[in-house]
């Protein structure tokens, strides 16, 4: 099961995209996935709720395409998609949170809380001129 979850932001696709796009920015907007990053031999270190894990990204693209694979302190990786897309004038952000097996509703539920929370603090940032 995938949920969709968007929120649109008052600046254009390329701002957006850049400010995103940059590992180094993580700390600053998404709190539900890295208080620190670093990167450390060529690969982005983040501590995070879930402990120490690897965030790999998206090479750079023209097409809006922020997906990131986490590296879990357990090994697994988990495929997040996101997307910044043009919506007239402003842009919209859309990451998709996928339940993974063996998920709870209530694990998933805070998934999708934790997402959310991400996505208005980007906004906010984006909108106050980072």
């Amino acid at each position: 099961m995938s949920l969709h979850i968007s929120e649109t932001v008052e600046r254009r696709v390329d701002d957006v995209y850049r400010y995103a796009s940059d590992p180094s920015r993580l700390p600053e907007w998404a709190a539900g996935l890295s208080g620190s990053i670093e990167q450390v031999d060529g690969q982005w270190v983040a501590e995070s709720p879930m402990g120490r894990v690897l965030v790999e990204f998206a090479p750079p693209n023209d097409f809006g395409v922020l997906d990131h694979v986490v590296v879990l302190p357990s090994g697994d990786r988990v495929y997040n998609p996101m997307r910044v897309i043009q919506l007239g004038d402003v842009s919209e952000l859309v990451f998709t949170l996928r339940r993974q097996p063996d998920m709870s509703d209530e694990a998933f539920d805070r998934d999708e809380a934790a997402i959310r929370a991400d996505l208005r603090t980007l906004k906010a940032v984006l909108e106050a001129g980072a």
